[in-house]
């Protein structure tokens, strides 16, 4: 049976939760929102809308949605050369193609965002696809995002790696199993809590227990 691992990015392969976080918040002051960016940061991985619903809620969310999206665009453009690969993500993606395991991106971030991230990985051709923003109509912790990147992948079965519970959420709605790291900053109790199968301290972590993850891949999600 086919398996394919789909992967998040923002917090997972790049170290930029932290940028997004402050970005948000300095954002929403500008709007008059005094929003902790420990509050932001709780929601990074859900695309803007659905962050803004959640901080705001969904009327005054809806009032600066899109002035808000821009500025957040804007103000994280600034910051976004400070950016880095996370250890062991590259080696990663590596390990996949060398094995013929099919890698799919699935992303809240924009599509150029991700292109950026790809040569920043130096890891263009070590993945099979992605989906993007653009792609999905609901945001994690719906599961639209995951189902999609599994029908790019072309198999039957996959795992989802990510580094929030909403990435957690997101696979378990799409009945695939998951496992996490903690670079984006959540503690092993929650990503376990919602529902991740391994938790690993980074990819480098990942990478030594790459049998045990892939041996998830052909099971369903844990209820």
């Amino acid at each position: 049976m086919s398996i394919a691992v789909l992967i998040d990015v923002d917090g997972t392969l790049v170290d930029s939760t932290y940028l997004h976080a402050t970005a948000w918040a300095n954002t929403l002051r500008g709007f008059g929102h005094d929003i902790p960016t420990a509050r932001t940061h709780r929601l990074i991985g859900m695309q803007g809308p659905r962050l803004l619903a959640e901080l705001l809620g969904e009327e005054r969310a809806a009032a600066i949605a899109e002035q808000a999206e821009e500025e957040h665009s804007r103000r994280f453009a600034a910051v976004r050369d400070q950016v880095a690969p996370l250890p062991g993500a590259t080696d990663l993606l590596r390990r996949l193609h060398d094995r013929d395991i099919p890698a799919v991106l699935a992303s809240s971030a924009q599509e150029e965002e991700i292109h950026h991230y790809l040569r920043l990985l130096d890891a263009e051709e070590l993945v099979t696809g992605y989906t993007a923003a653009s792609d999905v109509e609901r945001s994690k912790p719906d599961p639209e995002g995951v189902r999609k990147a599994l029908e790019q992948s072309g198999c039957e079965r996959g795992i989802m790696l990510g580094d929030s519970p909403w990435d957690v959420l997101a696979a378990k709605g799409a009945g695939l199993p998951s496992a996490a790291v903690r670079t984006g900053g959540f503690a092993t109790s929650e990503l376990e809590e919602s529902g991740a199968a391994v938790v690993c301290e980074d990819m480098v972590e990942l990478c030594e227990r790459l049998d045990e993850v892939i041996a998830l891949a052909g099971q369903r999600a844990l209820a």
